[in-house]
């Protein structure tokens, strides 16, 4: 079982830092840092999406500012199964207007998660995304990821 050192504290003064571990290199890399919490948290999520598709294992660290010190926030869980994408259609063959406006739903959706520090979604949330999808219209989706971003910038 390989075992994974605990996560550096960042140097210099406190603010947003997201860090991942790389198990090829056994180091922790900065993903993004900012004095502000949800950028962070954007770039984690797009970053933990991307890993994951490719089958990498993900694993990651937030510090911030608390009392005008670091903290080590918590991440939600590593998942063990991949987000799996729709598949694309073979390369000449035009998507209908249906199955892009079903992934652009389904994107606005994913975003709004995000933004509501949502960033790491188990595959139940991915199979309710879906239904909800299926279920809205564009302007609805477009109200529902607007109520996520709201509650996110909140926090």
């Amino acid at each position: 079982m390989e075992s994974r050192p605990e996560s550096p504290r960042p140097q210099g003064a406190p603010r947003w830092v997201a860090l991942y571990y790389r198990p090829a290199v056994a180091a922790w890399r900065t993903a993004a840092e900012s004095p502000h919490r949800s950028p962070v948290l954007y770039a984690l999520g797009e970053m933990t999406r991307t890993l994951r598709a490719r089958g990498d294992e993900v694993t990651v660290a937030l510090w911030g500012p608390k009392d005008g010190t670091w903290h080590r926030f918590d991440t939600p869980r590593q998942q063990t199964v991949a987000f799996q994408p729709n598949p694309e259609p073979a390369p000449g063959e035009p998507a209908p207007l249906a199955d892009r406006m079903t992934g652009r739903r389904h994107q606005v959706l994913l975003a709004g998660l995000t933004k509501a520090g949502l960033y790491d979604l188990s595959p139940e949330d991915d199979t309710t995304v879906k239904a909800l999808v299926e279920r809205l219209d564009e302007a609805a989706v477009r109200r529902v990821a607007h109520w996520l971003a709201t509650a996110g910038s909140a926090r």
